[in-house]
């Protein structure tokens, strides 16, 4: 069961990778697009965070399940930042498309950091998930600090 879920998941980041452009069809829909996947991202991650900082009881299947979820997330909205995509209803800050190359680092900074958070939860060890909390919630900032409109 484990092996067909994983397989799923690695199916679907394959199909959500094509470029924007051929991915919606209203510039719209990618922003609804980008926020959801942020929104279960961030669930994900806040759930985590939440044992990390005794603010919830630690669970560590919860942990590894919550932040394997949110390293692979993590790996979806970029593709809905592309042209067009600036206005309606988003707190994205134009410097994105401005600072694109920066943008991108940010985004892959961050990833680097889910993917270490979801491999500190996966040793159940609080200690490594607290430190890893640190650096991807460091990161998150950073990004938000300059490419989000509060």
């Amino acid at each position: 069961m484990k092996r067909s879920t994983v397989l799923l998941l690695a199916a679907s980041v394959v199909a959500f990778s094509v470029p924007a452009s051929a991915q919606f069809a209203k510039a719209e829909d990618a922003v609804k697009y980008r926020k959801s996947a942020l929104f279960v991202m961030q669930q994900n991650f806040s759930r985590v965070a939440a044992m990390a900082s005794g603010k919830a009881p630690f669970d560590a299947k919860v942990a590894a399940d919550s932040a394997a979820t949110a390293d692979f997330v993590a790996k979806l909205p970029w593709a809905a930042f592309g042209e067009g995509t600036d206005k309606g209803d988003t707190r994205a800050k134009p410097e994105i498309w401005k600072e694109s190359a920066k943008f991108k680092e940010y985004a892959d900074k961050m990833q680097a950091e889910m993917s270490k958070l979801s491999a500190a939860a996966k040793s159940g060890n609080l200690g490594n998930i607290k430190a890893a909390v640190s650096a991807t919630g460091g990161t998150c900032k950073s990004c938000h600090d300059d490419f989000r409109k509060e």
